[in-house]
């Protein structure tokens, strides 16, 4: 389960900084259109960073019960 656990991990850091930068982006685009879409993506990378969060603890209670 550590390297699913590990993969899933680095997905999710992946997802958090794509939105990230797509949030960015369009924070920096001009109209209401843009700044809809902005508020969408910082809201979207904050519950993919709880996931980045919750997988990053499940991993190391793995670890420490599992003695590796």
């Amino acid at each position: 389960m550590g390297n699913i656990v590990d993969i899933l991990i680095l997905i999710a850091i992946a997802a958090v900084a794509i939105t990230l930068g797509f949030g960015l982006k369009a924070l920096f685009t001009p109209g209401d259109a843009a700044r809809t879409q902005s508020n969408h993506l910082m809201r979207l990378r904050v519950g993919l960073q709880a996931v980045a969060v919750v997988l990053l603890v499940v991993a190391m209670w793995w670890k420490s019960t599992q003695g590796s």
